[in-house]
């Protein structure tokens, strides 16, 4: 957490000689003027952007932890970081800094428009990256518009060596929030299920990381099996599912102590734990006398609240933005759909009624999409409006499940499971189903959990 608080946020009044305000971190926020026209909704895709984005540039090249070989070949690393980000969302071309030619320090914050204008970007993203006496690295950040030859936003941000890829992806985010008009999502974590081991024999434990995967850490040992995770509101904390002695347990780890405690245990099966908006309660199904039912623990434990007592296995729950409502599976019907209920257990109501099973439910954090597993033939993962209409299919594979919303609602990150292996990786897709990739892990992944935008 030290390190968190460490990362400041500049405003580049003067660029070259900038004041390094010392103030806790605060969000970003996109610059008054609007973006490019997009929505979320919009099953067209976005317009594709060309961006050249050069090495940050630095005024003198000195050693730094960040990079052994100094800030001029941090600068490199930096501007291929925002390449990456910007190339996976799938909305814009960039060109990183290996293609381009180097600016100068001066030209930064005065770029040579001539080299520029012949290289099929309508974008410009500059930046800068000075070593401080106290060790602190400096980075700003700017956006130009290279036809009308005008900057459209600048920021900057102090930060530890360790936190230089936060500094990266807060310019990312800076970027992609100025050109789509949409909330920031590059600054986040993903907590996920890593494993290892033969099929049947799994081995479980509790990782997180960066959005695009670097900075992985494991949590768990692996000693007893951790599954299902998510990330509280706040992003402190994380709830999972663990088998310590045999009992399924919800723990709640905490990131900035390494802590953990214990919300409620059962020796009767127990799935999903969830956390409510405000962060005061855990959603999670157990099973008793054969009837699976969703529940509700305040997160520091006591009595829990059966909210469901239809026949049958009911399951998932994941509330709605504004914590009014959950969405859950059920089999009451005799196939596994989708119900959506108000927060205390009633006005229980079935939204899916197309052909096949769906599963796993989770709505958006903008609130207006409902993404499942659509069970028919394959696995595939799928949307709907939150009155169970406007399906639209995502993927296309034998099995993939478990989708988990980016905090801007824009990307959808699943699991996949190999035909006869069994193994596991995490991918993401976009929500035009264009832009799928594989991000990379360690080991073999399942369950991702997308956390909310860092502090």
């Amino acid at each position: 957490m030290k390190k968190i608080l460490a990362l400041c946020l500049i405003v580049l009044a003067a660029p070259l000689s900038a004041q390094v305000s010392e103030a806790p971190t605060i969000p970003i926020e996109a610059s008054g003027e609007t973006g490019l026209t997009g929505s979320v909704s919009d099953d067209k895709a976005w317009q594709d952007l060309g961006i050249a984005i050069p090495g940050f540039a630095t005024d003198n090249n000195v050693p730094t932890p960040a990079n052994a070989q100094g800030t001029a070949a941090l600068g490199k690393e930096l501007a291929r970081v925002i390449t990456a980000d910007l190339r996976n969302n799938g909305l814009f071309q960039p060109v990183g800094p290996d293609a381009l030619p180097q600016p100068t320090f001066p030209e930064i914050t005065s770029p040579v428009w001539g080299t520029w204008n012949s290289r099929n970007a309508e974008m410009l993203v500059h930046g800068y990256v000075r070593a401080g006496a106290d060790g602190r690295l400096t980075v700003g950040c700017y956006l130009y518009d290279i036809n009308l030859q005008s900057e459209l936003v600048r920021q900057g941000w102090v930060v530890q060596p360790a936190d230089w890829r936060r500094a990266a992806h807060k310019c990312a985010d800076l970027v992609y929030s100025r050109l789509s008009g949409e909330s920031p999502f590059f600054d986040s974590k993903i907590a996920y299920i890593a494993e290892t081991g033969p099929k049947g024999n799994r081995v479980k434990r509790l990782a997180i990381m960066d959005s695009d995967g670097a900075n992985h850490r494991f949590i768990t040992t692996g000693q007893t099996r951790a599954l299902t995770p998510r990330y509280s509101p706040d992003y402190s904390k994380i709830a999972y599912l663990s088998y310590l002695r045999g009992n399924p347990r919800i723990f709640i780890y905490d990131i900035a102590s390494g802590k953990q405690h214990l919300v409620t245990e059962s020796s009767n099966p127990t799935f999903a734990p969830r956390w409510s908006p405000d962060g005061k309660w855990i959603l999670y199904s157990m099973a008793v006398n054969g009837n699976t039912d969703i529940y509700r623990v305040s997160v520091n434990g006591g009595q829990s609240q059966r909210l469901t007592d239809a026949p049958g296995i009911d399951i998932g729950g994941s509330y709605s933005p504004d914590g009014s409502k959950i969405v859950f599976e059920s089999d009451r019907s005799g196939s596994q759909q989708i119900y959506v209920m108000d927060a205390n257990g009633s006005n229980q109501k079935r939204i899916t009624f197309f052909g096949g099973r769906a599963a796993t439910p989770e709505w958006s954090p903008r609130g207006d999409q409902i993404a499942f597993t659509h069970i028919s033939g394959g696995f595939r993962i799928a949307v709907m409006s939150p009155g169970g209409g406007n399906v639209r299919h995502l993927t296309d594979s034998w099995q993939d499940e478990a989708p988990t919303w980016s905090p801007n609602g824009r990307i959808i990150q699943f699991f996949r499971t190999e035909r006869n292996s069994g193994r596991t990786s995490l991918w993401q897709v976009d929500l035009t189903g264009r832009n799928l990739r594989r991000l990379q892990t360690p080991v073999d992944a399942s369950d991702p959990a997308w956390g909310p935008v860092l502090p």
